[in-house]
């Protein structure tokens, strides 16, 4: 299935179209049986390098010139001209003498000879620059709607490699509320395991403040009360006279995922939620807000044995990252909000022997830049609020477009090189990519590579088959690996 984009429609009518295809491979997912591992000849899987990934999810748009590949700074001066707009904030110095980022992340300036810093990763356009479309695609490897609902990548790491504990989740969302949030449809679209099933879908904790509740039976219910629960659902869910309008296989994988759950209610590994346990004065390092607190229960979560954990700054449109008004200053507070649960994210992970084995990642759906939609030659709708020629307001000062031609994202652990640094963007408008460039899936045979998945791994759904890199053609990016 396609989606054909008018150029000139509406975003809220686009919007709807995306959805509408979206729910029907959602309805099919849930029809289909059980998808089927395909092992062609010649696929090798590939000596894994890490056994559990981290990712922290700038979500809205983050800017890599007010982040990390930062341009000529130009302070606000009422008058100035929009062009004259490369980033709003001056370059800092590294722990690495050839990489610069932007004043306001010192101290991730300071770990940074502990990753590898991509400045060249591009995104297509998609029709129309949607936050949702990006994300779906970041998340999953596939351009929404698909015929089948494609599973998020940690997902496929949920069902490729299995749990690092058998108690613990294999995949848990950090941040992002699904519900009373715009866009929510869309968020649910990518933020599921899709033909997978229930048990390899995501654990969602959008306060990890109340992450402790969310693993414990309520106070006034005795643990004899809580198990007798568990066993009349499940005589429930046998007893249902609706069975038929799902396959075998998905309502196997419900109950799966409903035991799995049981279990870990149950379990010694539910203190790992609760950051309360940590020291007073290591709490204090990442309470920043909900993100850095994500950052605490991440690290948490992995040590105890989570596959693939995603801590997200949250995407709400027209806040944080999604600076289309107000952006210097909506950035600035970003920046304190990221900068020290990032790195001592980082230095804890090496502290405790396992940043080797966990695979760190940085990203964002796409860049951003003062003056142009997409990329050069792009045909997709401008979406920026603020279009004005000078600066006569501060709120006018800061990248508003999106921008496709050149974003930054950055790795560390999982057997990247340290201290490295990895493509290039022009230093003048566009700010596109230069040198080795880098697609989403290139990025995700990367990352899967890493992990010890093969990015032509296959599945057969519906009798077709569907890979964990479009199409299997994602080719890793080894020169970043040590």
């Amino acid at each position: 299935m396609t989606l054909n984009i008018d150029p000139e429609a509406p975003d809220s009518i686009v919007r709807r179209d995306f959805l509408k295809k979206l729910s029907a491979a959602s309805a099919a997912a849930w029809m289909s049986g059980s998808p089927q591992l395909v092992r062609g000849e010649g696929i090798a899987r590939p000596e894994a390098k890490a056994d559990a990934c981290i990712l922290l999810w700038m979500g809205g748009g983050m800017a890599a010139p007010e982040t990390f590949d930062p341009k000529l700074y130009t302070p606000f001066k009422k008058g100035m001209k929009a062009d004259s707009v490369l980033s709003t904030f001056p370059a800092i110095d590294t722990s690495v003498d050839n990489i610069k980022i932007c004043a306001g992340m010192e101290k991730i300036a300071g770990v940074m000879d502990r990753g590898t810093l991509l400045r060249s990763v591009v995104q297509p356009d998609l029709g129309s620059i949607l936050h949702s479309r990006h994300q779906y695609h970041w998340h999953t490897g596939y351009v929404p709607p698909q015929t089948v609902a494609a599973p998020h990548i940690g997902s496929w790491m949920a069902k490729v490699l299995g749990p690092n504990n058998e108690v613990m989740p294999s995949f848990i969302n950090i941040g992002q509320r699904l519900e009373g949030v715009g866009e929510k449809e869309e968020l649910k679209a990518f933020t599921t395991a899709g033909f997978f099933g229930s048990e390899y879908g995501p654990m969602n904790l959008p306060f990890p403040e109340e992450a402790a509740s969310a693993v414990r039976p309520p106070e006034s219910m005795t643990e004899s009360r809580f198990s007798n629960r568990n066993k009349l659902f499940r005589q429930l869910v046998d007893r249902n006279p609706h069975r038929d309008f799902a396959s075998d296989f998905q309502q196997e994988s419900l109950m799966r995922s409903m035991e799995n759950a049981y279990r870990l209610l149950s379990s010694k590994e539910r203190d790992a939620f609760d950051i309360e346990r940590e020291p007073k004065e290591v709490r204090k390092k990442y309470d920043t807000g909900r993100f850095g607190r994500g950052c605490l229960l991440a690290r948490r979560l992995v040590e105890n044995g989570a596959r693939f954990v995603e801590v997200t700054t949250e995407y709400v449109p027209f806040l944080h990252w999604d600076t289309h008004a107000n952006g210097h200053d909506t950035v600035d507070r970003l920046h304190k909000e990221i900068d020290e649960p990032v790195a001592q994210l980082i230095l804890d992970l090496e502290e405790r022997g396992i940043l080797d084995r966990t695979l760190v990642i940085v990203a964002s759906e796409f860049s951003r830049d003062a003056m142009m939609e997409g990329k050069p030659g792009s045909t997709a709708n401008d979406q920026a609020t603020h279009k004005v020629d000078q600066l006569t307001e501060m709120k006018h000062y800061g990248l508003h477009r999106h921008f496709t031609g050149g974003s930054s994202v950055m790795m560390f652990g999982g057997g990247v090189k340290k201290g490295h640094l990895y493509g290039a963007t022009a230093d003048e408008r566009p700010l596109i990519t230069v040198e080795n460039p880098v697609t989403i899936t290139d990025l995700h045979a990367t990352i899967m590579s890493a992990m010890g998945i093969s990015p032509k791994t296959e599945f057969t759904v519906e009798g077709r088959p569907f890979y964990v890199t479009k199409d299997g053609t994602g080719k890793p990016v080894t020169e970043i690996f040590a």
